[in-house]
C-alpha cells in the first residue's frame, strides 16, 4: 500500500508529460478511482489512507490536505518529499486510470463517484462528516464495474 500522495504525484507527472494540468478534485477523484481499480482487479489496496465519505464524494483527507491550497486552480508541482516507490502493478493501474479518466473535469469525476449505486452513495449521509468508505465496497464496486466491461467487450 501506497501513500495517496504518492500516487497523486504519478498523475502530476503523468499530466505534465501530456502538457495537462489536474485541479485537487480531479486528483482526489482520480487517486481515489486508481485506488478502487486496483481493489477490483488486482483484490489488494492501491493506499494505505481511509477514504471517507463527504459531501461532494470521496476524499483522502490526508491527500485533500496537501493539495487544498491550491483551491480550484491546478496543482503546479509534485508534493514534496515522497518516494516515488510504486510497483509495476501500480503503476499500470495508474496509468490506465489516467488516460481513461485524466482528460474529464473535476465536477464530471465526481459524477462518476457519486452515483446512486457508487460506495460514497452506501455510506454518505447529508451532514455527516468523516464516515469512512470500507474498502470491502469499494472493491466490490469496481470490480462489478470490470465484470460488466469484460462481458461487454
Amino acid at each position: 500500500m501506497r501513500d495517496s500522495r504518492t500516487v497523486a504525484n504519478r498523475f502530476i507527472t503523468l499530466a505534465n508529460a501530456k502538457g495537462d494540468a489536474l485541479t485537487p478534485m480531479q486528483i482526489l477523484k482520480l487517486v481515489y478511482m486508481a485506488h478502487g481499480w486496483m481493489l477490483g482487479l488486482v483484490g489488494r489496496p492501491l493506499i494505505k489512507e481511509e477514504v471517507e465519505a463527504w459531501q461532494y464524494g470521496p476524499v483522502i483527507p490526508k491527500l485533500y490536505n496537501a493539495i487544498r491550497r491550491y483551491k480550484s486552480q491546478p496543482v503546479s508541482e509534485a508534493i514534496q518529499g515522497l518516494p516515488d516507490d510504486l510497483a509495476e502493478d501500480e503503476t499500470h493501474i495508474i496509468d490506465q486510470v489516467y488516460k481513461i479518466y485524466g482528460k474529464r473535469s473535476g465536477p464530471a469525476l465526481s459524477r462518476l463517484t457519486h452515483k446512486p449505486d457508487s460506495p460514497w452513495a452506501k455510506v454518505y449521509r447529508p451532514g455527516s462528516f468523516g464516515l469512512e468508505i470500507p474498502n470491502d465496497l469499494i472493491e466490490d464496486h469496481y470490480a462489478m464495474l470490470a465484470k460488466r466491461a469484460q462481458e461487454a467487450a
